[in-house]
C-alpha cells in the first residue's frame, strides 16, 4: 500500500495528480445533495449546508489526521442540533457549533483520542453494517415525491425513469472498472447520466429540486446571541453531545481508513483539525459536521492517497455556490443516488457473514445490536458506546471466571494458595470463596506471581481476608504483590507481612 504522510507536504510522496483531482471532483458531487439534505432536514438554510462542506472539508484536508479522509456537513452532527433551532434559532446553532469545536480540540490537545482503539472489532463490524444500512435507506427517499403537500412513492413513468437511470449509473460504476481504472467510475456515470438526460430531455428529479445551491462566498458572522451564563448553560449539552458524536463518527472512520490502507493516521491531530473547522463553521455561517464515511470510501475507491483531493473536494463545492450553481442544478438525482448505492454496498462488511460461525456467540451479538441500534435510532456514537459497553461487561465476567488458585502445604506446615487469572472488581467474589479461613492452619502465603492486582475492589478484598485471617488468630503473607499495593495495604492494616525478596518491580496499572 501506499504510505500516508501526515505532512501537508511531503515531496518524497508521489502524488498521483490525476487520480486526486478527479476522486475530489466526484467526492464534490456526492457531497452536495447529502450537505443539502441534512441542511434542510435540521431548518437550516440550503447555503449553511454547502458552507460546512466547504469549510469542513477545506480545512481537515489541510490540518486532518491522514490523507484521503473526507469531511463535510454530515447528519450525525446536525441531527443533535435540530431541536435547538426550533427553540432558538441558528444563530444559537452557530454559537453551539462553536463551542463543539473548542471541545474537540481540547480532547486532541490532552491526546484522548487514543481512546477510540478501545473499540473491539465486532463493535466496528456493527457500526460499519449499520452505516451501509442508513446510507442505503436514505436513497430511497429520492423515490418520493411531494404531491399536495404529502409525501408519497413515485409510480408510474416517473418510478421508471427513477430506477432506470439509477440502474444504469450502478451498472457503470460496476463495470467501467474492468474497462480502465484511469478514471473514477462514480464520475464516468455522473457525466454519462447527465448528458443522456440532458441529451434526451428525460424529465427527472434533479438537484435543482433538493434546493438552490447559488450564493457568495461566507462571511464572518458574530452569532449574534446574548452573551450570558444562561446562554452557556444552553448551548453546553448540545456543544458537549455534537463534539462527542463528531469525534467519535471521525475516529471511527479515520480506525478503518487505516485498516483498509494497512497505515496508521493521528487521532489527535484529527480531533484538533475537525475542531478548528467547527470554530470556522460558528463564525462563517456552517452548520459544522465531521468526517463522512460514504464520502470518504468513494474518495479512496477513487484512488485518492493524498490531501490533494480533499482540498479539490472543498473547492469544487465553493466553486459551484459562487459560479457553477446552473449546471449543478441540473444533475440528475438517480446518478447521485446510483452512486451512493454502491457506496453502501462497498461499505457493508461482507466478510462479517463469512466469518460469523466462527464468532464467539457474544460477538455476534454485540455486532447484531449495534448494527439495529445504528438503523433505528440514526446514533452512531450511542450505537458505539452501548457496544463498547456491553463488550467490556461481557470481557469482565469472562475474566472473572478465569481465576483460579492452586492449593497445596509445605512440608513446614504452612499452606499456599497461588492465584491464577486477574484480581477485580469482577473476579473479587470467585478469589474470596477459594480460602477456607476455619480450616486452613495458622500460617497462609498467597501467592499473586501468576495474578495481577487490577483495581481498588482487589486491594479491598485482600483487606478484608487479612481481617478474617487476624481473626481467626491466623498469619496471613502476601507475596508477588506490586509496590503500590504493598503502600495502599500496610497503611490499610498493620498485620499484613508482605514478602519483599520476591516482588516484582512493576505497577499495578501500568499507562505506558
Amino acid at each position: 500500500m501506499t504510505s500516508f504522510s501526515l505532512r501537508l507536504f511531503d515531496f518524497s510522496q508521489k502524488i498521483n495528480y490525476k487520480n486526486e483531482v478527479l476522486a475530489g471532483l466526484t467526492v464534490a458531487m456526492t457531497m452536495m445533495p447529502e450537505s443539502l439534505s441534512f441542511a434542510i432536514l435540521a431548518g437550516f438554510p440550503p447555503l449553511v449546508g454547502l458552507y460546512a462542506a466547504f469549510i469542513m472539508g477545506l480545512v481537515t484536508a489541510i490540518l486532518g489526521g491522514r490523507p484521503g479522509l473526507i469531511s463535510g456537513g454530515a447528519g450525525a452532527t446536525v441531527v443533535v442540533l435540530i431541536a435547538l433551532m426550533k427553540s432558538h434559532g441558528i444563530e444559537y446553532v452557530f454559537a453551539a457549533v462553536a463551542l463543539a469545536g473548542v471541545f474537540q480540540i481540547i480532547v486532541g490537545l490532552f491526546k484522548l483520542g487514543k481512546f477510540i482503539r478501545l473499540v473491539p472489532q465486532p463493535v466496528m463490524y456493527g457500526f460499519v453494517n449499520g452505516l451501509a444500512v442508513i446510507i442505503f435507506m436514505a436513497q430511497l427517499e429520492q423515490f418520493k415525491t411531494v404531491v399536495n403537500g404529502h409525501t408519497t412513492w413515485l409510480s408510474g413513468t416517473p418510478l421508471l425513469i427513477m430506477g432506470g437511470l439509477v440502474a444504469l449509473t450502478i451498472a457503470i460504476v460496476f463495470v467501467f472498472p474492468k474497462i480502465t481504472k484511469a478514471v473514477p467510475p462514480s464520475l464516468v456515470a455522473i457525466i454519462v447520466v447527465f448528458l443522456i438526460v440532458l441529451g434526451f430531455g428525460i424529465h427527472t428529479k434533479t438537484v435543482k429540486d433538493i434546493a438552490a445551491v447559488s450564493g457568495g462566498f461566507p462571511l464572518f458572522h458574530i452569532p449574534a446571541i446574548l452573551f450570558s451564563l444562561d446562554t452557556l448553560k444552553l448551548i453546553f449539552p448540545y456543544a458537549l453531545i455534537m463534539a462527542g458524536v463528531g469525534l467519535t463518527e471521525g475516529l471511527l472512520t479515520l480506525n478503518l481508513v487505516d485498516e483498509m490502507t494497512a497505515t496508521r493516521g493521528s487521532s489527535n491531530r484529527e480531533c484538533i483539525a475537525q475542531g478548528t473547522a467547527n470554530i470556522l463553521n460558528g463564525f462563517f455561517t456552517g452548520m459544522g459536521g465531521c468526517p463522512m464515511i460514504a464520502q470518504t470510501f468513494v474518495n479512496l475507491s477513487a484512488g485518492a492517497r493524498a490531501r490533494l483531493s480533499g482540498i479539490i473536494a472543498a473547492l469544487t463545492i465553493l466553486v459551484i455556490i459562487l459560479f457553477g450553481s446552473p449546471i449543478i442544478e441540473r444533475v440528475p438525482m438517480a446518478a447521485l443516488t446510483g452512486v451512493m448505492i454502491m457506496v453502501a454496498i462497498g461499505t457493508f462488511e461482507w466478510a462479517s457473514f463469512r466469518i460469523i460461525n466462527k464468532m464467539p456467540k457474544q460477538d455476534i451479538f454485540v455486532g447484531i445490536l449495534v448494527a439495529l441500534i445504528t438503523v433505528w435510532l440514526h446514533n452512531l456514537a450511542l450505537a458505539v458506546l452501548i457496544g463498547v459497553i456491553i463488550s467490556a461487561l461481557v470481557f469482565a465476567w469472562e475474566s472473572a471466571k478465569r481465576i483460579r488458585a492452586k492449593k497445596y502445604i509445605d512440608g513446614n506446615g504452612v499452606k499456599h494458595y497461588e492465584i491464577y487469572g486477574p484480581l477485580f472488581f469482577g473476579s473479587v467474589t470467585a478469589f474470596n470463596d477459594k480460602f477456607d479461613v476455619q480450616g486452613d492452619p495458622q500460617e497462609v502465603i498467597v501467592d499473586f506471581k501468576d495474578s495481577r492486582v487490577a483495581d481498588m475492589s482487589a486491594i479491598d478484598v485482600l483487606n478484608k481476608l487479612t481481617e478474617r485471617y487476624h481473626k481467626a488468630g491466623k498469619k496471613l503473607q502476601l507475596t508477588h504483590l506490586s509496590a503500590d499495593c504493598k503502600i495502599l495495604l500496610n497503611n490499610a492494616a498493620d498485620i499484613i507481612e508482605v514478602n519483599i525478596l520476591k516482588d516484582p518491580q512493576y505497577r499495578v496499572v501500568d499507562g505506558k
